[in-house]
């Protein structure tokens, strides 16, 4: 694993290191904070422009696979639209929530979007009701 890492290029150390951060934050407020504050974790102001959104996505979905927990969509999420929305993309996070087929049990998703198009999490989030969106 850290071969992995030392073989990067310099930039994509550098993204995976600032999605690894990132994301570590988001998971501990969505851990420790009252879930309405955790969820304006990655409203931040936008930025200026910087990378282009596959590459923060792509960091950040290897980044989770480092992490010494499970992180989950609403982690992801969270740190997915801080990160585009620090790289002056209008990143929008999507809650929603659905009953599972066969079992009844309530289910929840988070999935991110720019301009309208579904750019995380949009496999899963079929089936899903919209509940809130942020910012």
């Amino acid at each position: 694993m850290l071969l992995r890492i030392y073989r990067m290029t310099g930039d994509r150390r550098r993204s995976l290191l600032r999605a690894w951060v990132v994301l570590t934050i988001a998971s501990a407020a969505v851990a420790l904070l009252p879930f309405r504050t955790a969820i304006h974790f990655g409203t931040r102001s936008i930025g200026r422009r910087g990378r282009p959104p596959q590459d923060w996505i792509s960091a950040v979905e290897s980044a989770a696979r480092y992490m010494p927990w499970r992180t989950m969509c609403i982690e992801k999420g969270l740190a997915v639209q801080r990160l585009l929305r620090s790289s002056g993309v209008d990143a929008r996070l999507h809650y929603g929530a659905r009953h599972a087929e066969g079992t009844g049990k309530l289910e929840a998703h988070v999935w991110v979007t720019v301009a309208g198009e579904a750019i995380f999490g949009a496999e899963e989030a079929t089936g899903y009701a919209e509940l809130a969106r942020y910012p």
